[in-house]
């Protein structure tokens, strides 16, 4: 090991069958049969980091896992990053050696899409910087989670527009994918609120693009699910908050009733959230409807009593409303306890296999109907639920976000927790996500590609669509040799 002038350090490369990039005791980089094939060996730069490299076989296992359990690609190094240029000097070697990466959230993917084998994972956890806030908005790292930015926006009185249900993910994780919530019918997703990025292309090269600064490649990143580039900060727009909510509960025994209702509500903005759950009958077939619906109060909306919010919908007067008042933080962070809960029986570690669709909204009734069919009789599992709820595509502006042609299409989402120890199960069924998502694209639907659903490279085609050209064009452009998160299986080598 050779101290140099420049700061680097030049390492001797060794191994056995394959070609050490880099070596350490605390760091490993290997590089993969085309590195090797271009000669790539000797003595080779390592670039001097904030964070660290990290290969021991604890790192490594927590980094070829995540919140579906299902799909298990070890990585040859971690960089747990603590800046830009910790991630710009690494993904500049991974280009050198033709060595592939991936970064990494909260982990909550679900069916390997951050994971990478024998290349690079970029630990994102540490870039969690949030603010200042001010001018209606506030920078944050990608590495932030939901749940602080709100706790930190809320000291202004201000908010994110929309919030995954769930908080504790990361921001750069849920840009990647699209960011949907209750509130996206009124906001758009997440992504559609997002003023700029901060970015590494998959050349190495630290990028700040806006709409109107390199917006290819702001386009190109949200909803990107990591291709062209890496998050590393995200300038988001704020909208006041409320301090209280109004938070309803209401039961439909009618699937179409219930789509309707939605429907209406998406549309006339008296509550500023609403979604949906379909549960189980006693004859475990999935006929039981509850339409959730939020309206925010003072300053952020109007006061209004229940009577006005509720007029004119159908709900079913003999099944059981439930209406209560929320602190708004509250409401966001619902889920809190019950995931606590999970955590401590042991189910948060169970196999995850999620199926998330969108649906065109002059089909949904039947649609919906078919795919809930055939889930009768099937538990979704502790914790699991499944979700319907319509969008508003006129608020939906992120190109690569890709939904139906419909003015108001639907989110299904299932959210199965499947026991680890019945694998024959999980793969039933990520099969059977498969299936579900032939039926959906073949009525014109597309997915929200943040489940497990197995997908090749002429699918990923067919969900882009026109935008396909110009997709592909952007991943030669900043990622030329397809190093960018292989796990998602868009683009082949």
């Amino acid at each position: 090991m050779v101290e140099r002038s420049d700061g680097r350090t030049d390492l001797a490369a060794q191994g056995a069958g394959a070609d050490v990039v880099a070596f350490e005791p605390e760091a490993r980089v290997w590089v993969t049969r085309a590195g090797a094939a271009a000669g790539r060996t000797g003595l080779v730069p390592v670039p001097r980091l904030d964070g660290s490299l990290r290969t021991d076989t604890g790192t490594l296992d927590d980094d070829a896992d995540d919140f579906g359990h299902i799909v298990h690609e070890v990585p040859a190094v971690v960089l747990q990053a603590e800046s830009a240029d910790d991630v710009a000097e690494m993904i500049k070697l991974c280009n050198d050696y033709r060595v592939k990466a991936a970064a990494r959230g909260q982990g909550h993917a679900t069916y390997g899409q951050a994971q990478v084998a024998e290349g690079l994972v970029i630990e994102t956890g540490a870039l969690d910087g949030i603010g200042p806030v001010a001018a209606g908005q506030v920078t944050v790292g990608a590495g932030a989670v939901w749940s602080a930015v709100a706790r930190e926006t809320l000291r202004h009185g201000l908010t994110p527009p929309v919030f995954t249900d769930y908080l504790e993910l990361s921001v750069g994780g849920t840009l990647s994918a699209g960011g949907l919530g209750g509130q996206a019918h009124l906001y758009g997703a997440q992504v559609d609120n997002v003023l700029a990025l901060e970015v590494v292309t998959g050349t190495g090269e630290v990028v700040s693009c806006s709409p109107t600064r390199q917006p290819d490649l702001f386009h190109a990143v949200l909803g990107g699910l990591g291709q062209c580039a890496v998050i590393i900060s995200a300038t988001l727009r704020l909208v006041t908050a409320p301090e209280n909510v109004r938070h309803f509960l209401l039961p439909y025994a009618d699937l179409e009733t219930f789509l309707a209702d939605q429907r209406l509500l998406a549309g006339d903005q008296r509550f500023t959230y609403v979604e949906g759950t379909v549960e189980p009958d006693e004859r475990g077939a999935y006929t039981k409807y509850v339409l959730e619906a939020v309206a925010y109060g003072p300053p952020a909306g109007p006061a209004r009593d229940d009577g006005e919010l509720l007029r004119g919908l159908r709900y079913d007067r003999s099944g059981q409303l439930t209406a209560q008042t929320l602190g708004y933080f509250d409401f966001l962070n619902r889920l809190a306890d019950g995931v606590a809960a999970l955590q401590q029986e042991g189910f948060w570690s169970w196999c995850h296999p999620w199926l998330n669709l969108l649906l065109p909204g002059d089909r949904v009734a039947g649609l919906s109907r078919t795919l809930l069919d055939g889930f009768a009789g099937q538990d979704v599992g502790p914790g699991g639920v499944v979700l319907l709820y319509p969008l508003v595509h006129r608020r939906l502006h992120t190109p690569l976000l890709r939904v139906p042609d419909d003015p108001v299409p639907y989110l299904m989402a299932v959210l199965w927790t499947l026991d680890p120890a019945d694998q024959a199960a999980v793969s039933a069924r990520t099969a059977a996500n498969r299936a579900a998502y032939e039926t959906v694209r073949a009525a014109g639907g597309t997915q929200y590609p943040v489940g497990s659903v197995p997908m090749t490279a002429a699918d990923w085609r067919g969900q882009y669509g026109k935008l396909w050209e110009e997709f592909d064009a952007a991943k030669r452009r900043y990622d030329p040799h397809r190093l960018l998160a292989p796990g998602q299986h868009i683009f082949t080598p």
